[in-house]
């Protein structure tokens, strides 16, 4: 493949990306235009917006590595996420969205107080530099591969041209620029899915006699554990949630999460068929290590069809990192500085895109763990506590003092099982608790929460 073409086609691409940004400058001088664009993007927008967010690097280059070591469970990461999506949909999507609220730590605030906005904001804010670093270091193995070396002066530039173009344009540019992105991915996914299954020379009959969705590899555990972990996000994200937020109102919240699901299940299938043909077809002596899809890319599909797939990858990455990155931003400064000021986001964000960069520069490991890491301190912490006080508003009152107590239960225990393994192995404990201590400090949580709700008061306007 033509590195130069390639390296070419970025440099144009993330030109086009920092132009959409200065052109969306005039309209994002106020705080609602530049942090939830405006709260008037219709069901189309939303659900293009929120797939380009999800579909980013543990959806694409993880999902195929994942897929290549275990087989077809691999889905199920994706699967949850659906499920997820159909869940908020169901219960919480119109609720939440009539909240009126700018961000998710903002939305506890109207519900609880001063405390639970302060709580969640701390625990998205530090969590969610971990899911930048995590899409920043996929990117730069994007990045190197198309250049052709690894050069850190080239990954620096690239992450620059990203967090430019979201300090300009806000959330208006991350939308409009989310739009484009998702095109582009489907183009490169389906582009690929396509020339192997009907064009390159390989075994694809034996694909589908090892569809399964358990495994010896992936357990009925596993299944348990990834739903409430990797699901929770997905069912109530501060990412996800944005684009809640984002919608003209709440048919448009409720539509576009039911919607998006479902695109979801027949991308997952899609990228996991890819992950399944190369599991097939290419033996672990020939990837030597190699990312999956780039082994694809330089060996076994067209330059055309090549270039496609690698500007997908750098789509779905960037796509990513541009949301969470300006929704970290925006609740530091609405959530904990309690300030509606444009200027500061925009210094929050090259403060923070910074500090991630950094962390991406001197972190290793596989991109699903280091995503999954930071889930697991929010999921537990957050999910199940906010979930409670969303279907309890103006219905219970809420001890808020208890509810915060629940937070922090629950996000110690996420914290301390992924940070901190080789405390937990040293307590001695039964296999099944020390290797899911997550998903008990997710059910701590719910249980303190629970406790919080005081289940004699009815019919009440506001919770203490």
């Amino acid at each position: 493949m033509d590195k130069i073409f390639l390296t070419i086609a970025l440099i144009v691409y993330l030109v086009v990306l920092i132009v959409i940004g200065i052109i969306d400058i005039k309209k994002t001088k106020d705080f609602s235009n530049f942090a939830v664009a405006g709260k008037k993007q219709t069901s189309f927008v939303v659900i293009l917006s929120l797939l380009a967010t999800i579909i980013g690097a543990s959806t694409t280059m993880g999902i195929t590595t994942t897929v290549y070591n275990i087989g077809f469970p691999g889905i199920w990461w994706l699967l949850f996420g659906a499920i997820g999506l159909f869940l908020q949909s169901v219960f919480i999507s119109k609720k939440f969205r009539s909240l009126n609220a700018d961000t998710l730590p903002h939305a506890a605030g109207i519900m609880l107080g001063r405390p639970a906005e302060i709580i969640i904001a701390l625990i998205i804010v530090v969590s969610w530099i971990g899911v930048i670093a995590g899409q920043l270091v996929a990117m730069n193995g994007v990045i190197s591969f198309i250049t052709g070396k690894s050069s850190k002066t080239v990954f620096i530039i690239v992450s620059v041209a990203v967090i430019l173009y979201t300090t300009i344009g806000g959330q208006m540019s991350v939308v409009k620029t989310d739009v484009i992105q998702f095109f582009i991915i489907v183009l490169g996914v389906i582009t690929c899915f396509i020339y192997l299954y009907f064009f390159a020379d390989g075994n694809t009959g034996m694909i589908f006699d090892k569809v399964e969705l358990l495994n010896n590899s992936y357990k009925p555990i596993n299944l348990v554990t990834q739903f409430f972990i990797i699901g929770g996000v997905y069912f109530l994200g501060p990412d996800i949630m944005s684009r809640n937020l984002l919608s003209k109102d709440s048919k448009t919240a409720k539509r576009s999460a039911l919607l998006g699901g479902c695109v979801l299940v027949g991308y997952s299938l899609i990228i996991v068929l890819i992950g399944m043909w190369i599991k097939c077809n290419i033996s672990p002596e020939e990837l030597n290590n190699m990312n999956a899809l780039m082994y694809i890319i330089q060996s076994k599909i067209p330059s055309v069809v090549g270039v496609v797939l690698s500007l997908g990858l750098v789509s779905a990455i960037l796509s990513s990192i541009d949301t969470c990155v300006i929704n970290a931003s925006s609740i530091l400064v609405k959530d904990i500085f309690r300030k509606d000021s444009v200027k500061l986001i925009r210094i929050v964000i090259i403060f923070m895109g910074g500090l991630a960069l950094a962390f991406a520069l001197m972190g290793n490991g596989d991109i699903i763990t280091f995503l999954s890491n930071a889930y697991s301190v929010y999921t537990p912490g957050v999910i199940f506590p906010l979930l409670i006080a969303i279907l309890c508003y103006k219905k219970k009152m809420i001890h808020v003092g208890i509810w915060v107590a629940a937070v922090i239960c629950g996000g110690a225990f996420g914290f301390i099982g992924s940070y901190f393994p080789k405390v937990v192995s040293g307590l001695n404990l039964p296999d099944f608790l020390a290797n899911n201590f997550a998903l008990i400090g997710m059910f701590v949580s719910l249980a303190v929460a629970l406790l919080s709700v005081r289940w004699k008061q009815q019919d009440i306007n506001e919770n203490h």
